[in-house]
Formats: C-alpha cells, structure tokens, sequence
C-alpha cells in the first residue's frame, strides 16, 4: 500500500518520487513491538556521549560565544568543515535564523550538529544503527551539559517524505526576505537526483561555478559570519549532505520493514513492500538516477579533502568517498554509506539480501576491487 496524501504545510502540491511516499507503520512508533522507537535501548553516538559525560570519563568545555559547538564537534569526530548554512525559518530554534543570522549544519555519517548563533540551545540528529534518528538538545550555558531526547522534531520528521520513519529532511524551500518559508511558492525534497534547479533553496551556497544554476543564495561581503567557525556553505558538503540523509532514510526503513516482516511471518525480499525498499536502497546506492553536473565544482573549504580521507581505502589507495565534483558526486558507484553503522546493524536477513543485489549490480572492476578489500562480509 502506498501513502499518497502529501504533507501539505510544506511540499504545497508538489510531487514526491515514490521512494518518499511509503506507507506508515501499523499502529505507533510506540505500540508495535517490533519497533517500539521511543521505549527500546539506543546506541547513538550523542546517547553514548551522554553516558560517558554521566560517567566522568568525558566532557565537553564551554567556550566562548559559540558554547560547546567546537568541543562538541571534535567529541563527535564531526569535521567543521562540513559546514553548510540555511536561513529558512525551519526548525524548532526558527526565531533565532534569519539570513543574517542562518542556521549551521555539521554532518558525518553518524550525526548532525546545529548551531545558531546566540539560540539557547544546540540540536543533534543523531543515527541509532537500528532505531533511526534520534533527536536531542543540549542547553549553551555552562553549567552541567546534559543532551535532552526532543519529540519535537517529529512533527516533520517524521512523515511519508521521510519514509515514514524518524529520519533526516533536505528541503528546498522558498522564502520571505525575512527567511519565513513560503512553500506555496516553490518546495522540492533533495537527495542526489534533484535537478540542480530545484536545490538549495532557502541555503547559503559558496563555491559553486557560475554556470550552475541553483535556488541557493551566495555568500555577499555584506554577510557577517564571524560568529561561525568558517565563512562558508561548501557545495561539495551540500552536495554530500543531499546524498546522505535519504540514504540513511532507506537503511532505517529498511531495517523497519525487515522487523515488521519477520514478526509477522512473512520474510520475502522478491516483492511486496520489502522488495520494493530493498530495490530502492540498491538502487540509490549505486547512485541510479542521480543527476549530472554540467560543469566542474569547487567547495571553499576543506571539506572535499578531509571527507574523501576519512574513508577505508583499498591496496591501490582507492576509495568510495573519493569526491569527482566534475561530472558527478562520486568518483565510484556505490555508496560510501556501505561502510555505515546503520548498514552493518541491519537484520542478517536484510542485510545478506542488500549485498547480494549490490554484488549482482555492479559491474565496474574498481568498485568492486575496493569493495572485496575493504567490506567485511562483501563477498559472503
């Protein structure tokens, strides 16, 4: 069954490809045994800190006008130069973003980081490998830190454009001049096929060629950005961050429907909606459909070379997360997100049935080189 009514405050009518408009679940995240997202044990990266912080045997110096932010950060092993910026009024912290004032983003494959300048608090998306995204806050003031889980953030991720799962939102989403969404004028959900013209709406944008065209706004002389760690918006981050949140999105609905299936007796990867969702997970990691760049790229920080490092690399020094940013995102067919927690916690079942679709897909001999090198389980 497929969920068609479409989340009206914010895609205003628009379309959504049929990889974001699953049905929900039976019942609530809370009553179905299966899932039970709210009540069942969590081992995110921000609920693990929190134990630590508990413990003593972590913490987190408060410094300065941004707060914990840079601590926070280098606890989590979040790169400061993933930054991008947005100045869309989203969010649950809205009042604080303002074009002059726009929200920050800091990603790796396991979290995300906002910070607004002088926003009492900073907000963490958080992946548990089996549960989904967690979200939580953290107060910026400098007595005991403590991360509070918020179901605030439901209330738009969660929703068919998320898979119906607790998951992560790219939005392209046109505004006022005083960044309030205006979503009747224009609002696309982004992962790697959207068109160049549809993305960044309501998003800062730096590095990008004048020849590709985007909704996204430059960084002016006039733009203060001295309250942020960087003066940036990296394209090649967005480009990362466009890529990742859908697929994190598939690996939990994944692993969600796998659970639901094998409770309910009816493990079957050929069809149904378990075979429609494994086929759109392996479909989007090797990256079908996605769209061409129609000239180079060139982010202004960073970024490019500390996340393309970061990677396992095979014994020809080659790797999935090496960037291309010439005609295409990656240099490789198949997605870094392969080596992710979420993908190793999926089910035995779902997991064996993704690898062995992947296995059957590829055919370009690097990728898979570097794959039978660096994947445990890759070739079993």
């Amino acid at each position: 069954m497929r969920f068609t009514a479409r989340c009206a405050v914010w895609l205003a009518g628009l379309v959504v490809v049929a990889a974001q408009s699953r049905a929900p679940f039976p019942g609530t995240l809370d009553q179905y045994p299966a899932i039970d997202y709210r009540g069942a044990a969590v081992s995110d990266v921000v609920t693990g800190l929190q134990r630590d912080l508990t413990s003593g045997s972590a913490s987190l110096a408060f410094d300065g006008p941004q707060g914990y932010l840079r601590a926070l950060l280098a606890r989590l092993n979040v790169p400061v130069e993933s930054q991008v910026l947005l100045f869309s009024k989203t969010g649950i912290q809205h009042p604080f973003t303002t074009p002059e004032n726009p929200r920050a983003l800091y990603f790796n494959d396991r979290v995300i980081v906002g910070y607004i300048p002088g926003a009492p608090l900073i907000e963490l998306a958080s992946h548990d490998p089996r549960q989904g995204v967690i979200f939580q806050t953290l107060k910026q003031d400098a007595g005991k830190p403590e991360f509070v889980r918020s179901d605030r953030c439901l209330s738009c991720h969660l929703s068919a454009n998320s898979l119906s799962v607790p998951g992560i939102l790219v939005r392209s989403m046109s505004t006022a001049p005083d960044g309030r969404p205006m979503p009747q004028d224009g609002s696309f959900v982004i992962d790697h096929r959207s068109r160049f013209d549809q993305r960044w709406a309501g998003w800062y944008v730096s590095g990008a060629a004048a020849s590709v065209q985007h909704l996204g706004r430059s960084i002016g002389p006039g733009l203060d950005l001295s309250a942020y760690p960087l003066p940036t918006s990296d394209i090649a981050a967005l480009l990362v961050f466009d890529h990742q949140g859908h697929a994190v999105n598939l690996l939990t609905r994944l692993g969600w429907e796998t659970r639901y299936a094998a409770a309910e007796g009816r493990l079957d990867f050929t069809t149904g909606d378990l075979g429609d969702i494994l086929k759109e997970a392996v479909d989007y990691f090797l990256f079908t459909g996605e769209t061409p760049m129609a000239s180079p790229v060139q982010g202004e920080s960073a970024f490019a070379k500390s996340f393309s490092a970061t990677g396992p690399r095979d014994h020809q020094g080659r790797s999935l997360r090496e960037l291309d940013l010439r005609t295409r995102l990656f240099r490789y067919r198949c997605s870094y997100m392969i080596y992710s927690p979420a993908f190793d916690a999926l089910p035995p079942e779902a997991r064996a049935a993704m690898l062995a679709r992947l296995r059957e897909a590829i055919t370009d001999r690097a990728t898979i080189e570097i794959l039978d090198d660096t994947k445990a389980g890759w070739r079993s």
